[in-house]
């Protein structure tokens, strides 16, 4: 997931999808309401600690957040090189990954009905047009590096909407990246206040969502999905030839990053 975020256009909440541990992420963050800081203000550090394992999956939350965390601060410089170098290439892989993460929510539908049509061309006409917005100028005050913070950990837990790329659009993607390199801990720790909070209240929308409206939701994702195939098929037209010699190393690696996501989804779909 850490390594999806890195990369504007391609979604965390994607590769969660595909190894099977989206909705147990949505329904954990959605539980976390804070109440086990009552017992704490009373002096009831046993209250405190036993509400506060209640209420926080502690065996989920570590090792996810160690590997984004890891993936962040590793795969970071990798990443932005294989942009800038291999930049056909690369986002070919993606345009692979994120139509086979269609492929696997269009299989998670239980029908093709009219109303679930419906919602997928909406969740792909509004994701074309937010996708071709051109970045907006903005500054680097901490206050709009915690809005940014909130807005883009939305998306980053949405499969098919890339955090990475409001980040873009918000002006603050090259900046945040550079303050990751750097370590520069005040703009960080600003970004992930930000963070906790925007995810705490949009889970909440999402899990209700998806239990109560799982289809329609479903297949708002594909076509939000679909939607977002514009921004890695924009950057391989824009960096080769449009003929055959050119598109053909796109194609494979395009079709290799579909196979191993199907694959991935294949295995991973044991796992309870």
């Amino acid at each position: 997931m850490g390594s999806a975020d890195i990369v504007p256009g391609v979604s965390g909440g994607t590769i969660a999808l595909i190894t099977g541990i989206y909705g147990h992420l949505i329904e954990s963050i959605s539980k976390i309401k804070f109440a086990f800081i009552k017992p704490l203000f009373k002096g009831d550090f046993k209250g405190f600690k036993n509400a506060l394992l209640e209420e926080i999956d502690f065996k989920f939350f570590i090792p996810l957040v160690l590997g984004i965390g890891i993936a962040f601060l590793t795969l970071a410089k990798v990443v932005t090189y294989c942009m800038e170098v291999h930049t056909a290439l690369t986002y070919s892989f993606f345009f692979g990954l994120i139509i086979a993460s269609a492929v696997i929510l269009f299989r998670k539908l239980s029908k093709i009905s009219l109303k679930n049509i419906l919602f997928a061309f909406i969740g792909l006409i509004l994701t074309y047009i937010f996708v071709s917005i051109n970045p907006i100028a903005a500054n680097h005050a901490l206050p709009v590096i915690f809005i940014s913070g909130m807005i883009a950990i939305c998306a980053m837990i949405l499969p098919g909407i890339s955090g990475s790329f409001l980040l873009l659009l918000l002006g603050q993607y090259a900046y945040m990246l550079d303050a990751i390199h750097e370590l520069r801990i005040t703009e960080l720790v600003v970004f992930v206040i930000g963070a906790v909070i925007g995810i705490l209240g949009f889970s909440k929308i999402l899990n209700y969502l998806i239990k109560n409206h799982e289809e329609v939701t479903m297949a708002f994702l594909i076509g939000v999905m679909l939607g977002s195939l514009r921004v890695p098929g924009y950057e391989i037209m824009s960096s080769v030839s449009l003929n055959f010699a050119s598109l053909l190393p796109c194609l494979v690696v395009a079709v290799i990053a579909f196979v191993i996501i199907i694959i991935m989804e294949t295995k991973f779909d044991y796992i309870e």
